[in-house]
């Protein structure tokens, strides 16, 4: 049985993810807000959770500060290395998943809809300046962080992958689920490793930009 200090030790890490579930299960399930269409909205949901993320945790900023000043060379490498290899497993998994799943091209489809009436360079920019570093720094830098210090390296590892995969659902786009399942394992995995939110952000922001833009499946 679990202790009780230990059940609301988990209940109350647990509520840090509550922000990212208020903003993104309708983003994704309405895809528009009134005027903000899709790139729009889920950039300011990001700014949201970013705000609410260095609010929460007053040494965070310093430790992204240090992440910066610490090896940037060697982590830009790595970035660009890790991008090109989830981008070589995502076109091998398009090809594999096209033949074991019947919906698969039709999901995938779906996902690259997200795109459409939005100007290309749009989405280009707020995926380098907001969406990708964003994302990093509140999944990985943030909630897998402080879900690695209360409950372990696995456990805040899984924590994290579940809740980034899980508020894709609303999509109804089992494709999308199981992308985000494996981005969030491969870059959850490398900031068990690195420890880096920047080499992350690096990797996460090339690898948006060639699966979305460059180099669509």
């Amino acid at each position: 049985m679990t202790p009780p200090k230990k059940t609301w030790e988990i209940f109350r890490s647990t509520l840090l993810v509550v922000p990212a579930v208020v903003l993104f299960v309708p983003l994704f399930f309405l895809r528009r807000l009134g005027p903000m269409d899709f790139w729009w909205w889920m950039s300011f949901n990001i700014a949201a959770v970013i705000t609410f993320s260095l609010l929460s945790d007053r040494s965070y900023p310093a430790l992204l500060k240090k992440d910066l000043k610490s090896g940037l060379p060697h982590k830009i490498i790595l970035g660009l290395f890790s991008a090109l290899l989830l981008y070589a497993l995502f076109y091998a998994g398009n090809e594999l998943s096209q033949i074991i799943f019947s919906f698969a091209e039709t999901d995938i489809s779906r996902v690259y809809s997200f795109k459409q009436g939005a100007a290309t360079w749009r989405i280009a920019v707020l995926m380098v300046f907001i969406i990708g570093p964003g994302e990093e720094i509140f999944w990985r830098g943030f909630l897998q962080r402080k879900w690695i210090e209360k409950f372990g390296s696995l456990p805040g590892l899984i924590m994290a992958v579940f809740f980034y995969a899980g508020i894709h659902i609303s999509s109804g786009n089992i494709m999308l689920v199981l992308a985000a399942a494996v981005c969030g394992l491969f870059w959850g995995v490398l900031y068990l490793r690195y420890r880096s939110v920047i080499m992350l952000i690096i990797s996460h922001t090339i690898w948006d930009l060639l699966i979305f833009l460059a180099f669509p499946l």
